[in-house]
């Protein structure tokens, strides 16, 4: 049970439910209920498979290439302990997303799904959180139902976007998005150094 909490809170953060909204909210004004809730759907259905295929072939694409596991780790720690630097001293999720919007009619797969939601963080972590060398394949599916039930609250959040933005406004979102970010910097940091046990095999 305890793992199956600590798998949720890493994926609540690094996928950061919270921040998607005032970036669909900005990215989709002008658009019907209907359309909003159409690009909600599409959204998270888009990030769901992007998330999937990681968890399924990450693992044999790593195998493919000849990049082991541990190096991995601590290659993609790194790239997650810079993420959430940027996270927390950066402009905030929303700020940045917001910023890329080019075109409005492809907003349920950019930014929306990717980056929003399916970001290069989350990638990351569903493969660390599913390696065939450390879980089991019950794991491996209990790692994918938690993901799922992230995602689930992200389209919740986002069908509720106009309430949850008037409930805690941009400033909100931008606090408890350094607040995940603040947590994704130990998770990174706990990655590297797990990493770097497996590569000189410290790890008993």
């Amino acid at each position: 049970m305890i793992e199956l909490i600590s798998t949720f809170i890493f994926l609540f953060a690094v996928i950061d439910p919270i921040g998607s909204v005032p970036v669909f909210i900005a990215v989709t004004n002008g658009l019907t209920e209907k359309e909003k809730r159409v690009t909600a759907f599409k959204a998270v259905l888009v990030s769901y498979g992007v998330l999937q295929f990681f968890i399924i072939a990450g693992e044999l694409i790593l195998d493919a290439i000849e990049v082991p596991l541990p190096a991995f780790q601590i290659a993609g720690g790194i790239v997650l302990f810079l993420f959430a630097l940027t996270m927390i001293f950066g402009d905030s999720k929303p700020d940045e997303e917001i910023k890329s919007v080019k075109d409005p009619t492809e907003i349920a797969i950019y930014p929306m799904a990717m980056p929003s939601i399916a970001s290069p963080g989350a990638m990351l972590a569903v493969v660390l959180l599913t390696k065939n060398s450390e879980f089991s394949i019950f794991e491996q599916v209990q790692s994918s139902l938690v993901m799922i039930s992230v995602l689930v609250i992200v389209l919740i959040l986002l069908l509720l976007s106009t309430k949850v933005h008037k409930l805690i406004g941009s400033a909100g979102a931008s606090i408890i998005s350094r607040v995940m970010g603040l947590i994704l910097t130990a998770v990174a940091a706990d990655n590297i150094i797990v990493g770097v046990k497996e590569s000189f095999g410290l790890i008993m």
